[in-house]
């Protein structure tokens, strides 16, 4: 069987235009960042915005593990699918980063016969955008530092400052550094830290705004300090959301590009599930909407967390409504949650198998509470056998009364889809969702984490240092009580622990920090030992990364 990277370079890739005609898009409104990707202009569309929305259907997983699930390989699988059974379909999926593409994982735009492309271009720089708000928020930041060193006038306090830096790279010794050394003419020192981009709250906006316009209002909204009295400092108090809007112009037009069957795909924003609220963009989710009349799209690392900020953050403030949701599982994943160790998958092991389902067993209630209809795609791979997917269908079957599906699209391509895309498409057109967050904009801030906590992690409580109840109380009194919470953890467990696989029970989720971020529109709740800023690996993929004599990219995949 070829590498990923093979099969894609073997690809013969429709030009750009014929795509973007595929999915009723006009040569006017493309502006094409050479033969295979185009930025979208989509007010350039005629009748765009009076068109009726096709359904929305998302694809979730169970909790990762080394093993590997497959999210977005299932997501270009089925709407592949859904183009195989003649439903006119559209992808909406997130950017890579930089920092896990040379950190520990490689590329992000799918595998085998289930990608989009053009793969290289996708997973390094693309059209730029994740570089403008990288430049838009540390923007921000120079201008804080410009405005203190010219006399303060706002009168920000320096001890809280509350707007860090942002790099698209994985850099621990970044994490908390002191910034300004060197004399006066640098500034005043003062301690400073970065965050990686996907973590920068103008990602974030980046991805929930709705156009321009909403886009400069809410930067205006961030809040970056606050004076000696307390009194809240706003980026639009510095002047600064004018030019990092026009930093942003052209990045939020959504890109479009294709899957190796030519199944139009937009690929917008990327921020993390586990430090961030894990989604593409509301802008391209939308447009994809207006122009198909299904729209697969992703959310981040497993249900408790991608899925579960995907309702209660995204489609909260955007309006949208779920038809349906599907939920990956593999063996292999399964029996590690089941008490496997890695090395031991290859083999048939039913016990360990029947233990792990207890975690999509949750991650399917917990889709439940939204209203939203699940089922279940298992990703085959080679080593799995006939038993073991039996026991995964009986058990959804009789266990969870949902239906789970075999998916062979990574070495099938649409034709392994093709049962998952009719029972997907049955299940939305049935119209049985009835979609709702899991809690009201009015329950109060630490009631809403609560709330996540014990529903969707099955944890018994949160513990709250006490500074952090003042700081609840503070934000609930400033105004932004009804905002929801946007929970940063371990994506490795329904617990604050990675090595508690399965689905731990009982447990206490430990709170570390909140940080507001009113441009965005959540309350980021910081907990246990999850860092804004990853590091490297002891072995990271840039190591194994370079250009052959022939000037290919090898080792990125």
């Amino acid at each position: 069987m070829p590498t990923d990277i093979e099969i894609a370079r073997a690809a013969t890739l429709k030009p750009i235009a014929a795509i973007a005609e595929t999915a009723g898009i006009p040569d006017e409104a493309l502006n094409p960042y050479g033969r295979f990707i185009a930025k979208v202009e989509t007010g350039a569309i005629p009748d765009f915005a009076s068109r009726p929305d096709g359904k929305l259907i998302l694809v979730t997983a169970i909790s990762p593990t080394p093993a590997g699930e497959g999210k977005t390989t299932t997501t270009v699988g089925l709407g592949d699918g859904l183009k195989r059974i003649g439903r006119k379909t559209m992808i909406a999926l997130r950017e890579p980063s930089l920092g896990p593409c040379f950190g520990i994982k490689g590329g992000a735009a799918g595998g085998g016969y289930a990608q989009v492309v053009p793969m290289e271009q996708i997973n390094l720089h693309f059209t730029g955008d994740f570089h403008a708000i990288t430049s838009a928020h540390n923007l921000l930041a120079a201008l804080i530092d410009n405005h203190v060193y010219w006399g303060n006038g706002l009168g920000l306090d320096t001890r809280h400052v509350a707007w860090r830096r942002v790099l698209d790279m994985n850099d621990r010794a970044l994490r908390s550094i002191v910034s300004s050394l060197g004399g006066a003419g640098n500034g005043f020192p003062r301690e400073d830290g970065f965050d990686i981009t996907v973590a920068s709250e103008v990602m974030a906006i980046f991805c929930l705004a709705r156009d321009a316009a909403d886009l400069e209002a809410r930067l205006g909204r961030i809040v970056i300090g606050r004076t000696r009295d307390k009194r809240l400092v706003t980026a639009a108090d510095l002047k600064a959301t004018g030019a990092m809007s026009v930093l942003l112009k052209d990045a939020l037009m959504p890109n479009l590009v294709q899957t190796l069957e030519g199944t139009p795909a937009f690929v917008h924003g990327g921020p993390f599930a586990n430090i961030a609220h894990g989604c593409n963009s509301v802008i391209a989710t939308k447009a994809a909407l207006k122009l198909a009349d299904y729209v697969v799209t992703e959310a981040g690392f497993g249900a408790d967390l991608g899925a579960e900020k995907f309702f209660d953050i995204k489609c909260r403030k955007a309006g949208l409504k779920p038809a349906a949701a599907v939920v990956v599982a593999t063996v292999r994943a399964l029996k590690m949650h089941g008490g496997l160790a890695r090395d031991a998958l290859g083999g048939e092991d039913l016990k360990a198998l029947e233990a792990g389902l207890a975690n999509l067993a949750r991650h399917v209630g917990n889709i439940r509470k939204f209203g939203v209809p699940p089922i279940v795609a298992i990703n085959n791979f080679t080593s799995d056998t006939a038993a073991e997917h039996e026991l995964i269908r009986s058990f959804c079957r009789n266990h969870l009364g949902v239906e789970a599906v075999i998916c062979r699209h990574w070495a099938d391509g649409s034709a392994g889809t093709e049962e998952l895309a009719r029972k997907v498409a049955a299940l939305a057109d049935e119209g049985e969702a009835d979609f709702a967050p899991l809690y009201p904009d009015a329950m109060p801030l630490r009631q809403k984490l609560e709330t996540v906590a014990r529903e969707i992690y099955g944890a018994e409580g949160v513990s709250v240092p006490a500074k952090l109840e003042a700081r609840f109380a503070e934000l609930e009194e400033a105004g932004f009580g009804d905002l929801p919470v946007c929970v940063a953890k371990t994506q490795y467990s329904f617990s604050a622990d990675p090595a508690l696989r399965g689905a731990p029970s009982g447990h206490t989720v430990p709170l570390r920090e909140l940080r507001l971020s009113a441009g965005a529109g959540f309350v980021v709740a910081i907990c246990g030992d999850i860092m804004t800023m990853p590091g490297l690996p002891r072995e990271p993929a840039a190591e194994r990364i370079h250009i052959d004599a022939q000037g290919q990219i090898e080792g990125l995949f």
